[in-house]
Order: structure tokens, then C-alpha cells, then sequence
């Protein structure tokens, strides 16, 4: 279990499946906007804050909300920055050499 949690929270597409799962939440709560009885112009200018502030907030705490929940099921929570340091090693080396290297 545990391997598919660190996986899911920390694996490839991690961010974009905790989007994609944050968005049902805000589908289900735009679903009443449709009955309003106005024009579509109204209906949008209505509906249009939640997507916005949806996708600000899912962006911003999307590493907070992974780190959380990796805490949580016991793992490292480190493990979200793991693929990062991976594919950026050459980069932080050469930082390490320049400016910490004596």
C-alpha cells in the first residue's frame, strides 16, 4: 500500500492527478449555475471566481497538500522533491562546486 501512495503522491503526474481530483469538488458545486435562469453572460460572470480561485489555490498548495498527506501514510515527505533533484543533478553539483566548494 504504501509503495502505491509514495507513487501517487510523489510519482510522475502527481500534480496534474491532484488536479484532476480536486476538480470533481468544484464541477459538482458549478452544477447549479446551469439553472440559473439568466443569460449565458450572467451564468459565466457568476461561475467564473470558483474556477479562478480554484486553480490558484490547487496550484499554490499542491506541494503542501502532497507533503502533507505523504506525513500522514508515514513516508519522507522529501520524496515530492525526489524526481526533481534526480533530472536537475548536474545542476545542483555544479552549484555545490561553485559556490559551496572550498
Amino acid at each position: 500500500m504504501n509503495d502505491w501512495v509514495a507513487n501517487d503522491l510523489a510519482g510522475r503526474h502527481a500534480t496534474l492527478r491532484m488536479v484532476v481530483r480536486w476538480a470533481v469538488p468544484v464541477l459538482i458545486l458549478m452544477l447549479p449555475f446551469l439553472f440559473v435562469p439568466a443569460s449565458w453572460d450572467v451564468r459565466i460572470t457568476m461561475a467564473l471566481p470558483i474556477p479562478i480561485a480554484y486553480v490558484f489555490f490547487t496550484l499554490a498548495l499542491n506541494r503542501v497538500y502532497r507533503r502533507h498527506r505523504l506525513e500522514q501514510h508515514g513516508l519522507d515527505p522529501d520524496l515530492i522533491d525526489k524526481r526533481e533533484k534526480e533530472r536537475n543533478a548536474d545542476l545542483y553539483q555544479e552549484y555545490h562546486r561553485k559556490y559551496r566548494g572550498r
